[in-house]
């Protein structure tokens, strides 16, 4: 056998590069953290507030607050309380011991989320995305008008989203949670402010350096929580749900709404089924004077037109898929007591079919006989004549008898 000893210094060689080169691949892999959050951030105290802020808070009209509001260590809270301002179904926690702790734990939660590693693409636009469970990152992150993001997962999955500078979404936005995933394992670190457009539909719990700023008409299924600046509110909603409870799509469960007429209050209540609990919207008109109330589904108002309307409620709790059902209302003619009003053709219920019947329904009207309106009207004209006829002539009779004793008492002439 021929030996070929120049051959092992090569193969001694390249063996230990392919250990070294193994062991890199190892220690580098060890150094990168799994880019999906191992569960939710912990918010502590936090997480029963559903607005916080450093500086102040202020709100423009009613507002309302699931859930907790506080500030510290500033001292101002203004539009709550009053007619047509916020409400707060929770405790206010005005700079006291509560609310500096919760701005601790708040503060803990966002150096959570943004110490954790996300994927290696950044997400700065996230209109018409549709993100599995991980950890995103972006510079100006953004959400622009109109667009809708999906978040596909399940009921114990949780996103991180870390914006480096702000957060912007849009007006009219949707974020929409499929696969019974929640909302109370959505969060938002922002490094400095976030904004919610106006009717924007957001979910998640944003934990911001500086000012969140909620517009006209935005709902928040969440929290807003601001490290060092102010909230400011404008007619929002924001639930902070208790819990984290998988979401259930919306089924509406309600009847039919009834028939109306013109005139008389009306009230209908569109009811469904979900969680969290749906809010309603209505396309096409509903019958002139009635309107649908957001959150309560109640159709309430008074009809002012006759007609027949076809209209589509919708509800939706941000969880796919939202329930629609199309309606049609028939609004009546306003009902007339004291009698009815003349058609001059048809016919009544128990009446004749002749012309000039009557057509309403109500009490006090006598029933019509077939018999003309004229011939009444000439019977009486004639019992009128003959009346006038008979008084003429007993006036003449006693004329005619009275004249005669007259003319015996005249002496006879001689």
């Amino acid at each position: 056998m021929v030996s070929t000893p120049s051959l092992r210094p090569l193969v001694a060689l390249l063996t230990g590069l392919g250990l070294a080169t193994s062991m890199l691949l190892v220690s580098a892999s060890s150094a990168s953290a799994d880019p999906v959050a191992d569960g939710p951030i912990d918010l502590g105290t936090a997480g029963t507030y559903g607005v916080l802020g450093a500086s102040e808070v202020t709100n423009t009209g009613p507002t309302v607050v699931n859930g907790d509001l506080g500030i510290s260590p500033g001292t101002s809270i203004t539009g709550f309380g009053g007619l047509g301002n916020g409400i707060v179904n929770g405790t206010v926690h005005q700079t006291d011991a509560e609310a500096l702790q919760a701005q601790a734990d708040a503060t803990t939660a966002y150096n959570t989320a943004a110490a954790l590693t996300p994927m290696p693409t950044a997400y700065d636009e996230l209109t018409g995305l549709s993100l599995t469970p991980g950890v995103y990152r972006g510079g100006e992150m953004m959400l622009s008008n109109n667009g809708t993001l999906t978040l596909a997962g399940s009921a114990s999955s949780v996103w991180v989203f870390q914006a480096a500078s702000t957060l912007t979404i849009g007006s009219a936005t949707r974020i929409v949670i499929t696969g019974g995933a929640s909302a109370c394992n959505v969060f938002w670190q922002v490094g400095s402010s976030a904004s919610i457009g106006t009717s924007a539909r957001f979910q998640g719990t944003v934990l911001a350096d500086q000012t969140i700023t909620a517009t006209t008409g935005a709902r928040i299924v969440g929290r807003l929580l601001a490290l060092n600046a102010a909230v400011t509110l404008d007619t929002n909603t924001i639930t902070a749900r208790a819990g984290c409870a998988p979401t259930e799509a919306p089924i509406i469960t309600s009847d039919s709404p009834p028939n109306a007429t013109v005139g008389t209050p009306y009230e209908h209540i569109v009811t469904a089924s979900g969680t969290p609990a749906p809010s309603y919207t209505v396309t096409g008109d509903l019958p002139a004077g009635l309107t649908l109330d957001s959150t309560t589904g109640a159709i309430t108002g008074t009809p002012t037109t006759p007609g027949t309307s076809t209209f589509t409620i919708t509800a939706d709790n941000d969880t796919s898929p939202a329930d629609s059902v199309e309606y049609t209302v028939v609004v009546e003619g306003a009902v007339v007591s004291g009698g009815g009003s003349g058609t001059g053709e048809g016919t009544s219920p128990g009446t004749s079919t002749g012309g000039g019947t009557s057509t309403g329904g109500s009490s006090g009207q006598l029933a019509a006989t077939g018999i003309s309106p004229a011939v009444p009207a000439v019977s009486s004209l004639v019992l009128l004549l003959a009346g006038a006829a008979l008084v003429i002539a007993r006036r003449r009779r006693v004329m005619t008898v009275t004249a005669r004793p007259m003319a015996d008492s005249v002496p006879p002439r001689h």
